[in-house]
């Protein structure tokens, strides 16, 4: 076995340091039970140390106070050194979170570089704004960046997650904290030291591994944090806008749960399309996505025909060494959330559901944390598996005879992350998007968006949007300039 020793230390004012106390946490990983490394334990000290370093970042406007066409040049470098690391980025993240090296190639590192490019060839284009006046006044209309932007993300797409928050806040003018999860935090430590080697200045980017309540929470709770913006369970998302709201009432964006439905029409206009994408798209990334769509509503009259192609597909996503380069699916990110996963299982099988594939543990010898892919069917709304975010290979089916009737389970939900409706009746496929509550649905397709258009939901999936020109409006203020002007002509 081949040992990766790994730098664990944060990275606060440019610089790789320990936690203050010296404490540190073991990264262990669950592709095979290796420890990757030792990783620093922040916490209230090393917090305040960032903040203090972002805030005096922003105050002496090392950054801010660059043109936008200078920001732009330097968040391009920064996505240019991203790909040019880009495989020890991608084998970093396999091991450290377990998704199939090549998606964390392809998808992960391609994606965040992606989206940091993005941003910095966006912000030297978007204008303020003039106010239509009489000839007495001139009303400008401006974004400012707010200052220290608090950043905490999940451990399912440890880059992607950073990049959608980091690139806009930074592109703006921001000075930015990130406390990854203490799940995956390896990617963001080596991302700010890219930061640093494509020229963003110390103190703009600084990263704070450890736990939610250790570093998170004083994260959120800071009062020199002007924005905390978070992906991750709606449980923690609501205690995140109370802290918000308990300390100095700064800006909280939260990017929460889902149990997206996925609504096939007997008249889909291509089944086995349609079937691929409700398999590969609950199964991709272990079925570790906020998006997933774990709640199939299948139409009863072909119902059967849709089952035989799916448990058709499963074999395909057998898990296994998410190292090899021919690898589908992957580890669970830990035994925790293996438990978890197989936890749900046991209550879809209590409460009913009929189990037409996988549903155990696999790869037991292996030393790391995989679950076989599972198809539950005969599935009801009120059943755990059909209201509860899984967060694991699970998908759960269920049928439908009528359009208003399905519309009303799907948005029968606490969530309202994502949807998607198949059909070739273009009325049917209108009429259904308008009336699910989700923040986006997608026709004849899953997942198939870009970062042009915003992410986020509707309901407890959460506040605001990632992704797209509106993720400015985020991180940045908006303010009024109203100029008195007596012309003498």
């Amino acid at each position: 076995m081949t040992t990766h020793i790994y730098d664990g230390r944060a990275v606060i004012n440019g610089a790789r340091v320990p936690a203050r106390d010296g404490q540190t946490f073991d990264c262990i990983s669950p592709v095979d039970g290796r420890l990757l490394t030792s990783v620093a334990r922040c916490g209230q000290a090393d917090v305040d140390a960032a903040v203090a370093a972002g805030r005096a970042a922003f105050d002496d406007k090392r950054w801010r106070g660059l043109a936008p066409a200078a920001r732009k040049r330097v968040m391009i470098k920064f996505a240019d050194q991203l790909l040019a690391h880009a495989d020890e980025l991608a084998r970093m993240e396999t091991l450290d979170m377990g998704k199939p090296i090549q998606y964390a190639r392809k998808v992960d590192v391609n994606s965040a570089a992606n989206c940091l490019r993005w941003y910095g060839e966006a912000v030297d284009k978007i204008y303020d704004e003039i106010a239509p006046t009489a000839s007495t006044a001139l009303a400008l209309i401006q974004r400012e960046p707010m200052g220290v932007v608090g950043v905490i993300v999940p451990w399912n797409y440890p880059m992607i997650m950073a990049a959608w928050k980091i690139a806009p806040a930074l592109a703006v003018g921001n000075s930015v904290v990130l406390k990854p999860s203490e799940k995956s935090p390896l990617t963001a430590l080596r991302l700010a030291e890219l930061a640093l080697e494509a020229g963003l200045p110390p103190g703009v980017f600084n990263v704070v591994p450890g736990y939610g309540l250790e570093a998170g929470s004083p994260l959120a709770l800071h009062m020199d944090v002007d924005c905390i913006a978070f992906t991750g369970s709606t449980r923690v998302g609501k205690q995140i806008h109370v802290m918000a709201g308990q300390s100095n009432l700064k800006r909280a964006w939260t990017e929460l749960g889902g149990k997206s439905p996925n609504i096939v029409f007997a008249d889909c206009p291509d089944l086995d399309k349609a079937v691929e994408a409700a398999v590969g798209s609950i199964f991709f990334n272990q079925g570790e996505s906020c998006n997933a769509p774990s709640r199939l509503f299948v139409e009863a009259g072909i119902r059967e025909q849709f089952l035989e192609k799916a448990l058709a597909l499963v074999p395909g996503y057998a898990p296994a060494n998410p190292l090899a380069p021919d690898t589908i699916m992957g580890a669970i990110v830990d035994q925790t959330q293996m438990n978890s996963v197989l936890r749900y299982i046991e209550l879809g099988k209590q409460e009913g559901a009929a189990l037409l594939a996988g549903g155990e543990q696999a790869l037991v010898d292996s030393g790391g944390c995989y679950v076989q892919p599972t198809i539950f069917a005969d599935v009801t709304p009120d059943m755990s598996i059909a209201r509860e975010e899984i967060f694991g290979p699970v998908l759960s089916v269920l049928s439908f005879t009528d359009t208003a009737e399905v519309v009303r389970q799907a948005n029968q939900s606490i969530y309202g992350l994502q949807a998607a409706v198949w059909t070739r009746d273009i009325n049917k496929a209108h009429g259904v998007a308008r009336a699910l509550r989700a923040g986006t649905v997608h026709v004849n397709q899953y997942d198939e968006d870009d970062i042009t258009v915003p992410f986020g939901g509707y309901k407890q999936s959460g506040v605001g949007r990632d992704k797209s020109l509106h993720a400015f409006d985020k991180y940045t203020e908006t303010k009024t300039t109203w100029i008195r002007i007596d012309s003498p002509v």
